[in-house]
């Protein structure tokens, strides 16, 4: 029953769609502008329906649908169950369908009588969702009947949801890395809020360009959106290091795997028009090069995608291979030859546009802010692509390697950080000498001498004092700026500072956000630049065994088993100059099909211990022990970047907006 109701729901879904992307495009030439609150209604629920009936039919063991045999089991974990829904090919693009059928319906909510922009854009939005219902009704159904059982799991399955059943007595589980972390629950959806509603920015530029309509109504538009789906996506990223730290044991949180730089891609160019439609809005500049950002971004987004399921790259995220991967290839090409094809072809619209009237101002600031992000995007992503067009044109595998990202984005990463610190506080239009000396000076003055204390308290890694010199300065501007202005006005320092943040959401949240570069920065530095790793250090049991500045001492073993794994681990005593950091629990999950190692960390306000077992009896243990300096302020780093950009969120509307 669930394959048919499934079935009929994603094709109520499609049909939706069709209708959408049909009555929203006709407002194009059309005299009449069309109400579409039912087809977004239709694409809402059959979204809604099709992943409700997909979590009933895990959650109730239903094999015989194939997607649930082939990656669900009676007994995974009742939370990695409901998360084994996007766990997978199939799954995962019924989220992605879900979440932009939920975008569909919120546009459409604020859509007026007579809106033209809005009504072609939830066109535009109709014909991708087209695209990934088209998909799930043929290549990637997540409701195939399974039509033969194998003795585990489902082993040939059928599209037609009347297809005589059988399901097999057990399904094959989820991968195991997706069945032993929370983070698995929450990191692939934050990720996805990010990706699909990047495509609220897309779906308003290329209505404006069909309405021949480019100034600046859809920029204002989109702000708003943009800012939830890059927090979102921010947030996403930042708990996929996470997750990767905590549970896959080679000792970091980004390795510049293709599937991570498919992450980071669309967030580079969507923090840059952030940054350049605040200039568009201000200033009226900047709009051409906005559109060019916005048909990037969206692309960048299926590409990423691409990357994660269609099995052309080697990548701890790829988890799938099908036959879906031409197909999100070719849409690819479809949004960036027809977006840029169409934006070229408006372009005579946008060529009397004003222009940066001084490069020492905001405008120039954001300039180059955009310069540097556009930089680092075709960095990452030559980086990313070409061991992929190698292997496709001539058959040899290669690889670059973290080095190669490492070497080309810290130079960026350091300047954007000096743009940052200068940036925020540079007026707009046009700034002077004496201006910048004041607002900058005491920042200056603050960031040298923190470095000097570094050095006396003995940092000697040249990298990370730069980084540190770099990352104050880029922090303490804004709030030199907070507190002189609050100290101008009538009221308590307190509660002068409270009014100017509260009064100023979208530029305090910026400031926020960019507090949150600069202390990410010093987690990257610390985390990173000054680890130490000792590997295959051997713990005699009861003997302590001093390793990277601590004392180390396996204490004892645990086992504890249950229906899907057998984990084995041991409790190490670690301490700090006589004192106790605490016992780490590192342990190998066994899971039939795979091992996995997962770590042991102990966090602390100075650095995290990090311990992965390699081998482990009754006697001795075998462990490799990594310390993170500072490891604490990735995370809290991460958090205050997407946090900025909630504030900003909240942010009231600005007149412009609300005209729009």
């Amino acid at each position: 029953m669930i394959a048919v109701l499934g079935t009929v729901a994603v094709l109520v879904a499609l049909a939706g769609a069709i209708w959408l992307a049909v009555a929203g495009l006709s407002a194009v030439s059309g005299r009449t502008v069309p109400s579409l609150r039912t087809p977004a209604g239709l694409l809402f629920g059959g979204s809604v329906a099709g992943m409700g009936l997909l979590e009933v039919g895990l959650l109730t063991d239903d094999f015989s649908i194939a997607y649930i045999a082939n990656h669900s089991s009676t007994s995974t974990p009742l939370l990695f169950k409901f998360a084994s829904a996007w766990g997978a090919l199939e799954g995962s693009i019924l989220l992605w369908g879900l979440v932009l059928g939920l975008l569909a319906w919120l546009l459409q909510r604020r859509v007026g009588e007579g809106d033209r922009l809005g009504t072609v854009a939830l066109g535009v939005i109709g014909v991708v969702s087209v695209f990934f219902f088209g998909m799930m009704a043929s290549v990637a159904n997540p409701f195939e009947v399974c039509t033969s059982a194998g003795t585990v799991g489902c082993l040939e399955s059928s599209a037609w949801p009347f297809a005589g059943s059988a399901a097999p007595g057990e399904g094959r589980g989820p991968n195991p890395l997706l069945q032993n972390h929370i983070l698995m629950a929450i990191h692939p959806p934050m990720l996805y809020l990010g990706y699909v509603g990047l495509t609220a920015p897309f779906a308003f530029a290329i209505s404006a360009l069909l309405l021949a309509q480019p100034g600046a109504a859809w920029a204002a538009r989109t702000r708003r959106w943009t800012l939830a789906a890059w927090a979102f996506l921010t947030v996403g990223i930042l708990l996929g290091g996470w997750w990767s730290y905590e549970v896959l044991g080679w000792g970091g949180y980004w390795g510049w795997d293709p599937v991570e730089n498919a992450s980071f891609l669309p967030w580079l160019t969507a923090t840059a028009f952030l940054h350049s439609v605040v200039v568009q809005l201000r200033r009226g500049v900047l709009q051409s090069w906005n559109f060019v950002l916005v048909i990037a971004t969206f692309a960048l987004t299926i590409f990423g995608t691409f990357l994660t399921r269609s099995g052309s790259i080697t990548s701890v995220h790829s988890f799938t291979q099908s036959a879906v991967g031409p197909l999100l290839l070719g849409f690819f090409v479809l949004v960036v030859v027809a977006g840029l094809g169409l934006f070229a072809s408006r372009a005579h619209l946008m060529a009397e546009r004003p222009r940066v009237e001084s490069f020492a101002s905001r405008e120039g600031a954001i300039l180059l802010n955009n310069l540097l992000m556009t930089v680092w995007t075709a960095t990452v992503l030559v980086g990313t692509v070409y061991p992929i067009l190698v292997e496709a044109l001539t058959g040899s595998t290669i690889g670059i390697g973290a080095g190669f990202f490492e070497a080309t984005s810290g130079p960026i990463a350091l300047v954007l950080l000096l743009a940052i610190g200068v940036g925020q506080v540079t007026p707009w239009k046009a700034s002077n000498r004496d201006v910048m000396i004041e607002r900058l000076l005491v920042p200056a003055l603050i960031a040298v001498a923190a470095g000097a204390l570094a050095a006396i308290l003995g940092l000697r890694d040249r990298a990370a004092l730069v980084v540190l010199v770099l990352a104050v300065f880029a922090a303490t501007p804004p709030i030199v700026l907070l507190v002189r202005q609050a100290a101008a006005r009538p009221e308590s320092l307190g509660s002068g500072m409270r009014l100017l943040v509260m009064n100023d959401r979208g530029y305090w949240g910026g400031m926020l956000s960019h507090l949150g570069v600069a202390v990410l920065a010093l987690g990257i530095a610390g985390s990173a630049g000054m680890a130490i790793h000792a590997d295959d250090i051997t713990l005699p049991i009861d003997e302590p065994v001093p390793v990277a500045g601590h004392v180390i001492e396996y204490q004892s073993g645990f086992t504890d088993t249950d229906d899907q794994r057998r984990v084995v681990g041991a409790n190490i005593e670690v301490t700090r100059s006589s004192a106790t950091v605490g016992t780490a629990r590192p342990a190998l999950q066994d899971y039939g099909t795979q091992v996995i190692a997962t770590p042991g960390v102990l966090t602390g306000p100075v650095r995290d211990v990090f311990i992965v077992l390699r081998s482990i009896d009754s006697a001795q243990v075998v462990v490799d022990v990594s310390v993170f300096p500072l490891q604490w302020m990735v995370w809290v780093g991460g958090f205050l970047v997407a946090a900025g950009g909630a504030w900003s969120f909240t942010a009231r509307r600005s007149r412009r907006e609300v005209a729009a």
